[in-house]
């Protein structure tokens, strides 16, 4: 496929099975003078080395099992946003065991459901209502984790990060009256568990280890409803607030139906923003030039610094769609067709570094990137795009980036060694952990 080519919204016309792509937008330099003031002398600073692909893989192909593997930013954003997909991937099967016939979750809802389900509760995530009834709380949690790192001298950036995660997408959610401390050990303890690693790692699927594997998955979804979910939504029988589970509650949702929109929202508020944090202040920590730069911003050109951080390092690695349709791909002279229930990887990584969008040096982090398409987000796709686009977006930046000046602006900060790296299945990501930082 060319990668002189790029997605401006997809035209749908009587036919939304076929997929418009317009030729790309030329840009200007990366900055006036030809280059960006951040030292590109490493071209290679991607953390994540293990998502790089090779650059002559192509931007879309079909697998001998008969998978599609998108790698281009441009096809990619196109079937993110033709509305012949549904949701595939984030462990689809688990989640609609437990909802049954009831609600589907929202992560997995689509057409006017979805988009009415959306409109509903935009309202807990806008720039407005995050700044107006979270910014506060961000501010106090991360003030106080700071006086903690202070009065200890070290700490483990990965247990800081998951605690401002926990506490700021609790809110959001309502998962606020607990009946015992530990939320955040339960959902990284339910998160972290793979149900293929025992198996796969003695090469044996026998009805016992699928027996004691679905066990512990239970057990500890069994403990998060009934010391977390359950006791918040009681709370909120008797007195509704502004946060996701009253709004449920409102629409009728049934006990079981809010355990799972809270899964998918610890998932996507939690587990993300946690890795982010502490990838954000990686990158930072080793480039003094891109910190100081970064704490002498105003909070636009912050945002930015953190997108293109995100850009690099998309904390969700691929995003799965199957097919309800056939998709025609219209690719400038070239046409592809998807057929109807086939299995669809997005390779984030590769989309994000797709060098017809973002121009040279496309493995380092530069902030004055000029990107080569109009009306394209900076981060590019790391929150997804088209219908089922990551609503916590504006959410997820705004706490990294108040806890990020705080920490940051610490004198003599330092880490103490690199983080430990491992992937996570359910969100096809990466994790962080065992990262050590000290104020010398």
């Amino acid at each position: 496929m060319p990668r002189d080519l790029t997605v401006d919204p997809p035209v749908i016309d009587a036919d939304p099975s076929m997929v418009s792509v317009d030729t790309a937008v030329e840009a200007p330099p990366i900055s006036s003078a030809g280059k960006c003031p951040i030292d590109h002398a490493a071209l290679f600073q991607k953390k994540t080395a293990k998502a790089a692909e090779p650059a002559e893989a192509p931007d879309i192909e079909q697998a001998p099992d008969g998978s599609w593997h998108i790698r281009g930013f441009q096809e990619a954003r196109a079937i993110l946003r033709t509305p012949n997909t549904r949701q595939a991937g984030f462990r689809a099967d688990v989640i609609n065991r437990v909802s049954g016939a009831g609600n589907v979750p929202i992560l997995y809802q689509e057409g006017k459901i979805h988009q009415q389900q959306r409109k509903q509760t935009a309202r807990f995530f806008t720039p407005k209502a995050v700044s107006r009834d979270y910014r506060r709380l961000m501010e106090t949690l991360a003030d106080d984790l700071i006086v903690s790192l202070k009065q200890s001298g070290r700490a483990d950036l990965s247990a800081l990060s998951l605690t401002l995660a926990v506490q700021v997408a609790s809110a959001v959610v309502g998962l606020t009256n607990s009946r015992t401390p530990g939320m955040q050990k339960r959902l990284d303890a339910f998160f972290s568990f793979n149900p293929g690693d025992e198996a796969a790692a003695h090469g044996l699927r026998t009805t016992l280890k699928r027996v004691r594997t679905l066990l512990v998955s239970q057990s500890q979804l069994a403990a998060f409803y009934y010391l977390d979910v359950q006791p918040a939504i009681h709370a909120r029988r008797r007195q509704p607030r502004e946060d996701v589970i009253s709004h449920l509650l409102a629409q009728g949702y049934r006990d079981r139906e809010i355990l799972t929109e809270c899964i998918t929202y610890a998932a996507a508020g939690m587990v993300t923003t946690r890795e982010f944090i502490s990838m954000a202040a990686w990158h930072m920590l080793e480039q003094p030039a891109l910190r100081a730069r970064y704490l002498a911003a105003e909070e636009e050109e912050r945002m930015t610094i953190l997108e293109e951080i995100l850009r690099l390092e998309p904390v969700v690695g691929h995003l799965y769609r199957r097919a309800t349709d056939d998709i025609h791909l219209s690719v400038g002279d070239e046409s592809i067709t998807i057929p109807q229930g086939a299995m669809m990887d997005l390779h984030i990584h590769a989309a994000n570094a797709d060098e017809c969008i973002v121009g040279e040096y496309p493995l380092a982090v530069c902030p004055d990137r000029q990107l080569h398409s109009e009306r394209v987000n900076s981060e590019l796709l790391s929150f997804g795009d088209g219908a089922h686009r990551c609503p916590g977006s504006y959410t997820a930046l705004q706490e990294t980036d108040i806890f990020l000046q705080r920490l940051l602006a610490l004198d003599g900060l330092r880490i103490e060694h690199a983080p430990t790296l491992t992937w996570n299945d359910l969100v096809t990501g990466y994790e962080l952990r065992d990262f050590p930082i000290t104020i010398d």
